[in-house]
């Protein structure tokens, strides 16, 4: 049973507070012809009708009937609902304001029995989706409200130009209604304004993509404390006890503070009001044999990523129950997210016992179920104590796990620069920084020619590629959700047709809004497209910058993602006669980036999703075709060895030798392509944190289980009878190879595309090799003068690039070439 422990008799009763007055806010009371005002006459905001803001200005109000159950508020007596799509738009902030903000939109739901005359029907039926900015972000899908009513809350990124815009669109058959909306700028210290600490399988790289997202308030607890009302709080939100989320309440305690002043630490009350501070849970002390945690638990979406904020106050006034300076472990997730937390020590200013909060961001685990705990760190001999707690969830966007092989080298590598730093003497310091100086100049050099090259070229693009907004509107019906195929974290893509086109179906990749962040990626995907052609590369049809939008527009590969066709989706299992062909495909793609363009090409983020596929005509089979160029770069000129450059890409895929020394070679992207070798036979995610240990990372798995001989085990299941024995080895060598630690031990792309047709040709011809011919790379076992880039003779090498959809070589051709003509007579003589 809980320890109660009460510091003081009497709890004071919640008293109103003063509001927090943003400069930009629209307080509207939907459907009606007057102003209400709310939560309460003496203390609420004024929500005016919002006639003046609609659009359609035609979209029907309704009224509850005599009949409807009363909500307690004359805001929710009527509603602006209509079985038709309308909006909302609200003037830009003033253009004084130059920097981008967050806004906070809360939408008030509350379902009622309409007047019997309304053009609507019951509104407890209703079923509909909700976006802003002109579909920029989807808020609710297929929403259907509570019978009790809800109120959703939104913090969304804005830079305050152009209108703000909110879009109800019913389901077929269904309505859409909103009661009231609120629409105020978020204080500046709300979000985003301390770091966030990653928890688990999140990355910082994912942090910084998160900044970019809206985010949904799903719960915000006053732990040990009373509900909290719109009146006693700063920025009219509701507190919720946190009693019934709590799921271990043994050896805890409930302690008050209702004297003391609280002191924010560098923030204002905006961020929670005085009273969340008042009250806390904390572990009982005196109990100091006891081992355990504090947990809540809360229902989530499995594999959903929320930012998670925990307040803090330790109280001086009863610094003999919780102790000055107390230290606990923090766990979010089922991880550990701090070790050794001293709220004390978290504060910015010299005074103590200041309030504060600590953000961390986690992914729900496959269980579903997200979790919270604080316990006894092995320093501290007391528990622990919380105050607050708020969850706010991300879209459902592909913010996907990250993680990379190369985590034991950076630890290797942290432990060498210790090391290092010790043992350097004087001399060699003033070298390392002579070589560090010299470096950085050849990195500027390099960095310059790179942005020279890809301005050039996007000066010498022809115009003719630019394709008009409302082209693209019309081929897109506006961006409407049912054309949507993919998100992504550049955007949206849709499905589309372009009369200019030819009628033929295109792929639209549309940016979630226009940001310096994004514009290099643009460029660069324009600049890299527009200039070269390769039946293994997408094809860029054209480009839109208009109105602040960033849109690409590609040919459609209809049969979308390799990853969508691997796991995690419904399609049939593809053969292994196909993914040799894809692997192949895709390799052929890279070779030509590589080798055959007049500048070397590094794509940077080779993965199953940026690997697309359609059906190929006659027959064909599947096509498999190279996509995203947004993070490629130009290869070192010649005489150079690399381009030194921050590092990009995708963790699990990540060379970690270039994540080491900042110097990218084509050989990144041969290791990735390693990784995704991997991920065709074994299909699964590269990085996957449900699993054991030891198989969380695919590559060290994969490779370890092939080092002990057991390939059978980690062959998909569903192609498992259907491998050439010869052909699996082959080809699990070459993903081997791929994935040398250093770049110089790894095969050429052209080798890799080599290796890949001799697994397609042992596959289609079922050639009997013994183990240790077929265990080594092909080229190894080859007279000197025999070229292997290609499947091509080597009187055809002149030729390797150029007109490149013409030098392919059809695996029924590559029987008869020199190569494997010289690897049969090898056969035969022996």
């Amino acid at each position: 049973m809980a320890v109660l422990v009460i510091l003081f008799a009497t709890f004071l009763p919640l008293a109103a507070v003063a509001a927090f007055s943003p400069e930009f806010y629209f307080y509207l009371a939907c459907g009606t012809a007057s102003t209400v005002s709310f939560p309460s006459d003496s203390t609420g905001r004024t929500f005016v009708p919002d006639s003046a803001y609609l659009s359609p200005s035609t979209a029907p109000a309704a009224y509850a009937s005599s009949s409807s159950p009363t909500s307690g508020s004359h805001l929710y007596d009527a509603a602006r609902a209509d079985n038709s799509a309308f909006s909302y738009s609200f003037p830009p902030y003033p253009a004084s304001h130059d920097a981008s903000f967050f806004v906070v939109l809360r939408l008030h739901f509350f379902p009622f029995v309409t007047a019997s005359s309304q053009p609507v029907g019951g509104l407890s039926s209703a079923r509909f989706n909700v976006s802003v900015l002109d579909d920029a972000y989807d808020l609710l899908s297929s929403f259907s409200p509570p019978n009790a009513g809800v109120i959703k809350e939104f913090f969304i990124p804005w830079g305050g130009y152009g209108d703000f815009t909110i879009k109800f669109t019913p389901d077929n058959g269904s309505s859409a209604f909103v009661n009231a909306l609120e629409l105020f700028q978020a204080p500046a210290e709300l979000l985003w304004n301390n770091s966030v600490t990653p928890v688990g399988a999140v990355r910082r790289k994912d942090l910084a993509l998160w900044q970019q997202q809206s985010l949904e308030t799903v719960y915000r607890l006053n732990v040990g404390g009373p509900r909290v009302t719109k009146e006693n709080d700063t920025l009219w939100r509701t507190w919720l006890p946190d009693g019934p989320f709590l799921y271990a309440g043994e050896g805890q305690s409930v302690v008050n503070n209702n004297t003391s002043p609280i002191i924010h630490s560098g923030n204002t009350s905006a961020v929670a009001p005085d009273v969340v501070y008042r009250t806390q849970r904390a572990a009982a002390t005196n109990q100091q044999d006891l081992n355990f945690n504090i947990t809540w638990t809360f229902p989530a979406e499995p594999g959903a990523s929320y930012l998670v904020r925990l307040h803090f106050y330790d109280y001086e006034v009863v610094s003999s129950v919780v102790g000055v300076g107390i230290v606990f472990d923090v766990y979010v997730a089922h991880a550990l997210a701090s070790r050794d937390l001293s709220p004390n020590d978290q504060v910015q200013a010299s005074q103590s016992n200041e309030a504060l909060y600590i953000d961390y961001g986690a992914r729900t685990p496959s269980t579903g179920n997200l979790t919270v705990s604080i316990g006894r760190s092995a320093n501290s001999n007391g528990g622990g104590i919380l105050n607050g707690l708020e969850l706010m969830k991300l879209p459902d966007a592909d913010l996907s796990s990250h993680g990379w092989r190369g985590e034991t080298m950076r630890i290797m590598v942290i432990a060498l620069s210790s090391v290092l730093s010790i043992a350097v003497l004087a001399c060699a310091v003033l070298c390392f920084f002579v070589v560090r100086r010299r470096r950085r100049g050849l990195a500027d050099q390099s960095t310059n020619r790179s942005s020279e090259s890809t301005a050039v070229r996007m000066q010498r693009m022809s115009t003719s590629l630019h394709i008009r907004l409302a082209e693209i509107k019309a081929a897109t019906d506006n961006f409407h959700d049912r054309n949507l195929i993919g998100v992504g974290g550049f955007g949206n893509v849709y499905k589309g047709v372009l009369p200019s086109n030819g009628g033929t179906p295109v792929a639209v990749k549309r940016a979630m809004r226009a940001t310096k962040q994004g514009l290099p990626e643009f460029q660069t995907e324009i600049a890299v497209l527009s200039s070269i052609r390769h039946r293994q590369l997408v094809s860029l049809i054209g480009y839109c910058n208009e109105q602040a939008e960033m849109i690409l527009v590609y040919e459609y590969m209809e049969k979308g993602t390799l990853r969508s066709h691997l796991y995690g989706s419904d399609e049939p299992a593809l053969s292994w006669k196909q993914r040799l062909e894809i692997c192949i495909g895709a390799a052929r793609g890279l070779h030509y980036l590589h080798s055959g363009h007049s500048e070397n090409v590094i794509h940077r983020d080779v993965k199953s999703t940026n690997i697309l596929l359609s059906c190929g005509g006659g027959g064909a089979g599947v096509i498999a075709k190279v996509a995203d160029f947004g993070l490629s770069r130009i290869g070192p000129s010649f005489g150079e060895t690399h381009v030194s450059t921050v590092v990009k890409g995708s963790f699990g895929y990540l060379d970690p030798e270039y994540f080491k020394t900042q110097q990218l070679t084509d050989r990144s992207d041969v290791y990735s392509l390693g990784v995704v070798l991997l991920e065709v036979l074994c299909a699964r995610p590269v990085i996957d944190h449900s699993l054991d240990r030891d198989e969380i990372n695919i590559a060290n798995w994969a490779l370890t289980m092939h080092g002990g001989g057991q390939l059978d085990k980690i062959v998909d299941a569903s192609i498992a009878g259907e491998v050439n024995e010869n052909s699996l080895r082959k080809f699990v060598d070459t993903a081997e190879r791929c994935l040398a630690d250093c770049g110089k031990d790894r095969p050429t792309m052209g080798e890799v595309v080599w290796n890949l047709e001799f697994c397609l040709q042992l596959h289609e011809t079922h050639v009997n090799r013994d183990a240790f011919e077929d265990s080594g790379a092909v080229a190894t076992h080859l007279p000197s003068d025999v070229v292997v880039p290609r499947s091509v003779s080597s009187s055809s090498t002149s030729m390797l690039m150029e007109e490149a959809d013409e030098t392919v070589v059809s695996m029924t051709d590559v029987a008869d070439t020199q190569v494997f003509s010289q690897l049969d007579a090898r056969d035969k003589g022996r």
